[in-house]
């Protein structure tokens, strides 16, 4: 199955908000969808800090990967962070993550990103294989802290 991708647009909110949806409902996100919208908008309207790309086809999106982009004195550059992946459930187990995780970070080197980076569940053995097996390596001496604002 190829996992095609395609940047999404302002036209794909409520196709993206429904994928969405169903990932935070099925992670056990608690989500305020007004906030949601807002915090996808400028994403889909062309903000330089990130982007949605739409797998599968337009019309019926297989399910979507946002992209932020950061910058790492460490990794020496621009660097990204996948802050969510989402494949449906129906078709799961196809390839199609993988193919995503293997050919996108190829065209972000290209253009430039020196990292990318994401976080999984420490509890998530099946994603933990997946990103492992993409070439995504835990770093031992780290662990992802964060602070609401």
């Amino acid at each position: 199955m190829s996992a095609a991708l395609r940047l999404a647009r302002p036209e794909d909110l409520d196709r993206l908000m429904a994928l969405v949806t169903a990932f935070h409902t099925e992670a056990g996100l608690t989500q305020d969808p007004d906030q949601t919208r807002n915090a996808l908008t400028p994403l889909l309207e062309g903000i330089p800090h990130g982007c949605v790309y739409l797998i599968g086809p337009g019309r019926a999106p297989l399910g979507y990967i946002i992209l932020t982009f950061g910058w790492s004195i460490e990794f020496g550059g621009m660097d990204g962070f996948v802050d969510e992946i989402y494949i449906r459930p129906a078709v799961r187990g196809r390839g199609i993550a993988t193919e995503v995780l293997l050919a996108l970070p190829k065209a972000l080197s290209e253009a430039g990103l020196t990292a990318l980076h994401l976080e999984v569940d420490r509890n998530n053995e099946a994603a933990q294989k997946i990103y492992l097996r993409t070439g995504f390596k835990p770093r031992d001496r780290y662990m992802l802290m964060s602070k609401l604002l």
